[in-house]
């Protein structure tokens, strides 16, 4: 049980009440064993001619007696030890979250959500049985196998000798089904996680799997993964409908023993009706601890192959350690790129190669490019979701491993190429990075005319141009939005991804094609109402657009991983290099979508010979 041991520390908190429980399991144990060796006396007082209906009537009052605190006992430590079970489930599955919540974005890259999903709640429930109904009874079976084995010795050494030997075979039997029992639910756990998978990815993508009408065949998916998953339970349940009887059986031979000998020496003389019965109780007793031995054994395989799951994830350390390093003070947003370069992790080559720059605090830089040309990989290094593979990156003259990583994504604001809202009201998902509950519900219904929100949220939300759209909802800023903001158009969760970044007034602002489902026109009053904002801080700006980076100080653009070229939107367009070649495609596109194009476009941006 080399993994379950990790899991002893959980106890600590709870190590009296659990010290009580066990406690109990004794007592319980002990009143148990006390009805049949009351019982044996009053057996044995009935060939006493001088007995009496009162000394009958007090045996029976202390055989019920007996059972009534014995059963108060069971019950004090099922409460007790199930109830600490549940606390470490709690705080196991607790754990396992912030863990979750620690690693970087490459362990993220290549595990499936479904499979950390299996583990935080399946795997942590078979943790919770061996921990807890387990530990109960083991202890149960080890006490109460004491109390009866020496209470049988103490009436038939010889007997229980030879009751005992077809208990010899249990050690093997038991330790060969633990083993087959571990690699089947291994196996269940593993199929588990697969068709977690399935269902997680079907329910997030249920509007394209309708479009393609792909209904049909992710339900066939489904009924085949489901059915691996009955056959693997189906195996384990084989194992253990062959475990019970087998030791049913070598307890059934252990009573054929018992009556058979003890019959004769009772017979003979040499044995009291009342030992005999007394025994037979016993070897009763006994049988339990036998089967409930079987049933220890898969609980404890059970949670032994599912800490063995939860610890693989525990004992991975994340790339970035998060909370090292020194405090970020006041940002001048000063960056600096070293000859960086980076390569995903497991891939075979490099998407950034030796890139060096230096931008000044308050420069908005453009980052231009072909699809794949590493745009955003780029950017993203900046708030070290990656670490460069080489070189370094520099903020205010200090390279950024040097930082309190969690210091340093507080003073950023990213607006991710892959939107992201959570099922809150939109004034949490816009403020999210303001503090606890920065938008949440004030008294008298503010919440929903946005007369007590936090004036952040409302600038940021007019910046973004969403102010007029929220406020024409019922509900207004209290507005609760679906799974991924479902209830919201592409441009609007844009922008209220956006307005999210631009709340928490970052030093360093990272735009990451934010505005590619904003229509042209919400586009420009959005560029005019963000200058303003841009020139107090750094910002950087990746757009497929030309309209959303001319106004850029500086504009780099890449190709394949490389700086091929960079300066103003007017330079580079002289230079008729690849930014020209991008600026002539969304010209041509837009005089195929309109005769008339956009004037101001063409007049600032056609590189010569650009017109037919």
């Amino acid at each position: 049980m080399t993994h379950l041991r990790t899991a002893l520390p959980y106890f600590r908190p709870y190590r009296t009440g659990m010290l009580v429980g066990l406690l109990l399991v004794a007592v319980s144990n002990f009143f148990t064993v006390a009805g049949p060796w009351l019982l044996r006396l009053a057996i044995d007082a009935l060939e006493d001619p001088g007995v009496t209906q009162r000394l009958i009537l007090g045996y029976a009052g202390l055989i019920v007696g007996a059972a009534l605190l014995g059963g108060a006992a069971r019950y004090g430590m099922r409460e007790l030890i199930n109830g600490i079970s549940r606390r470490i489930e709690c705080d196991l599955r607790a754990d396992f979250f912030r863990h979750l919540l620690r690693l970087d974005a490459s362990f993220f890259d290549r595990e499936r959500t479904g499979d950390i999903m299996s583990r935080a709640t399946n795997d942590t429930l078979a943790v919770r049985q061996a921990v807890g109904p387990a530990v109960m009874y083991s202890v149960n079976t080890s006490v109460m196998s004491l109390f009866t084995l020496s209470l049988m010795f103490w009436i038939s050494p010889r007997l229980t000798l030879l009751a005992l030997i077809p208990m010899l075979v249990l050690p093997p039997v038991v330790l060969g089904f633990g083993r087959v029992i571990h690699h089947r639910f291994q196996r269940i756990q593993e199929q588990f996680s697969t068709l977690s998978t399935q269902v997680q990815e079907n329910l997030t993508g249920v509007r394209l799997i309708r479009a393609y009408v792909q209904e049909s065949d992710q339900a066939r998916r489904f009924e085949e993964m489901n059915k691996e998953y009955m056959d693997r339970n189906l195996h384990l349940v084989k194992a253990q409908g062959l475990f019970h009887p087998t030791l049913g059986l070598l307890t059934g031979l252990a009573m054929v023993i018992v009556v058979w000998v003890g019959g004769g020496l009772v017979m003979a003389g040499t044995m009291s009706v009342g030992d005999f019965v007394a025994f037979i109780f016993y070897l009763n007793l006994l049988t339990w601890p036998m089967i409930a031995l079987g049933w220890v054994v898969n609980l404890l395989q059970r949670g032994e192959a599912s800490m063995e799951r939860i610890n693989r994830i525990l004992r991975t350390e994340p790339r970035i350690a998060p909370s090292v390093g020194r405090p970020l003070p006041a940002v001048r947003g000063e960056l600096e790129f070293r000859n960086v370069s980076f390569r995903y992790p497991g891939a075979e080559r490099d998407v950034l190669h030796g890139l060096s720059f230096r931008v000044r605090p308050g420069e908005t830089v453009a980052v231009v490019g072909p699809t794949g040309s590493g745009k955003s990989t780029l950017v993203s290094l900046i708030p070290r979701i990656y670490d460069p593979t080489d070189g370094m990156i520099l903020l205010d003259g200090v390279p950024l491993p040097e930082y309190d990583s969690g210091d340093l994504r507080a003073r950023m604001g990213v607006v991710p190429q892959d939107t992201f809202l959570f099922s809150e009201t939109i004034a949490s998902n816009v403020g999210l990075g303001l503090g606890p509950d920065p938008g949440g519900a004030a008294p008298g219904g503010e919440e929903e005319t946005g007369e007590e929100m936090d004036t952040r949220i409302l600038r940021a939300a007019e910046i973004a141009q969403l102010h007029e759209q929220v406020a024409d909802f019922p509900r207004g800023y209290g507005t609760y939005l679906g799974e991924r903001g479902i209830n919201l158009s592409g441009g609007q969760k844009q922008r209220a991804t956006l307005a999210r970044a631009l709340a928490r007034d970052p030093a360093i602002l990272i735009l990451d094609d934010a505005l590619s489902a904003v229509d042209t026109s919400t586009e420009a009053r959005i560029l005019a109402e963000l200058r303003d904002s841009l020139r107090t801080r750094t910002s950087f700006i990746i757009s497929h657009r030309v309209t959303a980076v001319m106004d850029a100080d500086r504009i780099l653009v890449l190709d394949e991983g490389r700086i091929v070229d960079e300066g103003t939107h007017e330079e580079l367009i002289s230079r008729e290099g690849v930014y020209a070649t991008l600026l002539r495609r969304q010209l041509l596109e837009r005089e195929l979508d309109s005769e008339d194009g956009d004037p101001d476009l063409s007049l600032r941006s056609a590189p010569a010979g650009s017109r037919a």
